[in-house]
């Protein structure tokens, strides 16, 4: 049996699953099989955890089609959370996370332990780089965007309307196809930006290795980047998802980027 433990952040959701636990089983066929939305349990990825201090660990990103991602900015927070309940963590805390895109220090922020536990934490996410890039689609589509990184690849659409269409195209349609453009080896993160004022954006994501997602923290930093840099806005940024809120601080080229957002654990259990 592997022990589980569910958390979500904005609603984009992982299994947090032990290194020792998952040691003899294959991490991309079970992460498939766990996180398949009507057959198992159900998560956009499995963080892979192990602990390499006393407030620090290492975690390792499977996407919920068994594909392996750099960094999750939602995934690093609920990780957090699952830390900071088994350290007990107050405010002010600060928790020490490797990723494949590099070390994360993640601030506890809160703390809540009235029914589920949730944390807010800020992580700081990185210097990100940017640059503006126009792609050419089947039909011979011209899309004009931003191509971010964030510890992993973005490429961030503006968009002037609350369906967040853009060249008649839905945004769901228009996703799935730039995510496995073929100038993309690795594929891409897409998100679709709609700028609400100077200090708030809203966000549509599809996600690579997992199709459309309520949330995503690093999608949700992309997107403040391109809104800060070259739209605009203005830092703090309110980032707005589906799944809810998150906050970007950014000075501009060459500062590290902040990321603010809450994390709760909702579910313990074990599957074969």
């Amino acid at each position: 049996m592997i022990s589980f433990t569910k958390a979500h952040a904005c609603g984009n959701d992982f299994l947090i699953v032990t290194e020792d636990a998952a040691a003899d089983h294959d991490w991309v066929n079970l992460t498939r099989r766990l996180c398949a939305r009507s057959t198992g349990i159900g998560a956009d990825g499995i963080e892979f955890f192990a602990w390499t201090g006393p407030k620090s660990a290492r975690i390792r990103l499977h996407n919920a089609d068994g594909s392996i991602a750099e960094i999750s900015g939602n995934g690093t927070r609920c990780v957090a959370a699952w830390m900071a309940e088994a350290l007990g963590s107050k405010p002010g805390d600060k928790l020490e996370i490797i990723t494949d895109a590099g070390l994360r220090i993640c601030q506890v922020d809160a703390v809540g332990t009235a029914g589920e536990f949730t944390v807010q934490v800020t992580t700081g996410m990185g210097v990100p780089t940017f640059a503006p890039r126009t792609i050419i689609l089947s039909g011979g589509v011209q899309i004009a965007a931003i191509e971010v990184s964030t510890g992993n690849p973005h490429f961030v659409i503006l968009v002037d309307n609350p369906d967040f269409a853009v060249a008649g195209y839905s945004w769901r349609t228009l996703g799935a196809e730039i995510c496995v453009y073929e100038d993309f080896p690795h594929q891409t993160n897409v998100e679709f930006v709609r700028i609400v004022s100077p200090t708030e954006i809203e966000i549509r994501i599809f996600e690579r290795g997992v199709g459309t997602t309520n949330s995503s923290g690093t999608g949700s930093a992309a997107s403040a980047v391109a809104a800060i840099a070259l739209y605009g806005c203005r830092s703090p940024l309110a980032v707005v998802a589906p799944g809810g809120a998150q906050t970007v601080a950014w000075d501009g080229p060459g500062a590290e980027l902040l990321l603010t957002g809450p994390a709760a654990l909702i579910a313990r259990g074990e599957a074969w």
